[in-house]
């Protein structure tokens, strides 16, 4: 079969995909229409900013830096999204008779169908438009476009085929719960810069924009707004730029298919060799509560939704108190969001087991052990959430320089720590819900209720039992010479959150017992 030909079976097949996976559910179609039209609406509305810039003196500035955010999601688009193109995978192809280049060629043109090929013309476009002056600039931004484009589609796929034995192994898919952490520090990051900008204007993007306009793709941008200037000799070494990486990506991409469609999957051995045992049970309890601490850890490590859980927790945790400190909005109070963040994790305690919970519950005959089965879950969490809490409130601290609030802060994270590890401990027995283990979704259908009553509920109580705490705080600091004794809150943060804890795994191990059929049943229903 000619290249042609094999180029237009693979488009076919893109679209076949497509038209297809819509195929599956109704409920799939409508997210799929729903994320579409918002994404060509926002794309359709940023072409219209962009052109709206044109003529604004910084309006290189702000387009080069886009097209260089937007090369960098086409990069890690397929580490954080293994599964959200079919096509993305060879190695599906490593039976047919296909040669590397007519193969790349097919591939390559296919990966141009889709939203997000049609989202990226849009902002090549729009920020051609914003920057070009001139009949040459504008013939200048036809190449650069296409050049742009093809860098994008070929980053992604290179990218794929360099880490695609990883990303379809179980350890792989794991990665995926990086996006979670990228999501929190990027929009951390964009919050930051927008308030800089907004007090600076637009010229504080300038430095960076110089930098980035000699980086694939950027550089493409680059070249139409030196054309623009007259400078012809920038503007050729920019094209120049980005077409050799264009041929270095399509090298780099060829070396790694023919690599994959050539040689044995060995993906899986170096985990077959994995030791059994990490000696983490030599550093817990010995009996069932070291037994339950070192599951519960493990879920931690291994379990990708429990992971994805964790990590989001732990980034916003850390960035939301830090982040406002450093930019001068925040107060040392805000590191108790840290507490709160890794708190929810206590929640759903057994609809984290899934259909396993069987097996726990196999072990649960009497309040005594579901008394020692939700006291060694809050142990773990506390492993990690105590001194976490107490690393983020002493960086914010640090970063404000407030250091005579630190015990406040401190008394006032245990105390709101202790009260949701106690909501949470009484909420996991009395609203469990299942968390399927497929897909992205944390709810099962139909139990959205219970969830929401779960975490939102067990949230607002935990509040109200943080009242004493908080209005001691506010008490001692209205007072005069109350900050003297202001130190006593984190003694007596600690002492109350502790007696929360207890009071709450007290409460909870008799219902637990009780209700195990309940929470099987509803733990197993994802």
């Amino acid at each position: 079969m000619s290249s042609p030909a094999i180029t237009a079976v693979f488009v076919r097949l893109k679209l076949s995909l497509l038209r297809n996976g819509l195929r599956r559910s109704g409920g799939r179609k409508a997210a799929y229409i729903t994320s579409a039209v918002f994404a060509l609406l926002f794309a359709a509305l940023q072409l219209i900013g962009l052109i709206a810039l044109r003529g604004h003196a910084h309006a290189d500035a702000v387009v080069v830096l886009a097209v260089a955010v937007l090369g960098l999601g086409w990069a890690v688009m397929p580490l954080f999204f293994p599964s959200g193109d079919e096509t993305l995978d060879p190695t599906r192809l490593v039976m047919l008779p296909l040669r590397p280049r007519p193969l790349m060629r097919a591939l390559l043109t296919s990966s141009l169908v889709g939203i997000g090929p049609l989202f990226t013309l849009c902002l090549l476009a729009g920020s051609v438009v914003a920057v070009a002056r001139g009949a040459a600039a504008f013939v200048a931004g036809v190449a650069a476009v296409v050049l742009a484009l093809l860098v994008c589609v070929a980053l992604a796929r290179a990218v794929a085929a360099a880490n695609v034995r990883l990303l379809t192994s179980r350890k792989g898919r794991d990665l995926a719960v990086l996006s979670g952490l990228v999501i929190a520090v990027g929009a951390q990051v964009v919050n930051f810069g927008a308030q800089r900008v907004g007090a600076s204007g637009l010229g504080e993007l300038t430095p960076a924009a110089d930098v980035l306009q000699w980086v694939p793709p950027a550089s493409a941008i680059g070249a139409v707004h030196a054309v623009s200037e007259g400078a012809y000799g920038r503007a050729g070494a920019q094209l120049a730029l980005t077409a050799a990486a264009l041929a270095a990506l399509l090298a780099v991409w060829s070396r790694h298919l023919t690599r994959l469609m050539t040689s044995p999957d060995g993906s899986t051995l170096p985990a077959a060799r994995e030791r059994s045992s990490t000696g983490l049970a030599r550093l817990l309890p010995a009996g069932r509560t070291g037994t339950v601490m070192e599951r519960s850890l493990r879920y931690v490590w291994r379990d990708p939704k429990t992971k994805a859980a964790w990590v989001t927790s732990l980034a916003i945790g850390l960035i939301v108190p830090v982040f406002n400190a450093w930019q001068g909005t925040g107060s040392v109070y805000f590191a108790c969001f840290a507490a709160g963040m890794l708190g929810i994790q206590m929640y759903n305690q057994f609809g984290q087991d899934t259909s396993a919970f069987w097996i726990v519950a196999m072990t649960i005959s009497s309040p005594r052990d579901a008394l020692v089965e939700l006291r060694a879950r809050a142990y773990a969490l506390l492993l990690i959430t105590l001194p976490y809490a107490t690393l983020v409130t002493v960086l914010t601290t640090a970063v404000l320089g407030d250091w005579r609030r630190l015990p406040e802060a401190l008394g006032l994270s245990f105390a709101l720590l202790g009260a949701m590890l106690a909501t949470g401990t009484w909420t996991s027995a009395r609203f469990p819900y299942s968390i399927p283990q497929e897909g992205y979704k944390n709810v099962a259908p139909g139990q959205t209720g219970l969830a929401w009553i779960s975490i939102f509920g067990g949230m607002m109580a935990a509040a109200l039992l943080c009242a004493p705490v908080i209005a001691l705080a506010i008490w001692l600091n209205i007072t005069a010479g109350g900050d003297a004794y202001a130190w006593l809150l984190l003694p007596a943060g600690t002492a109350y959150g502790a007696a929360l804890t207890v009071a709450g795994l007290r409460l909870a191990a008799p219902r637990t017992a009780r209700r195990l059929p309940e929470i099987l049943t509803a733990v197993s229903k994802g």
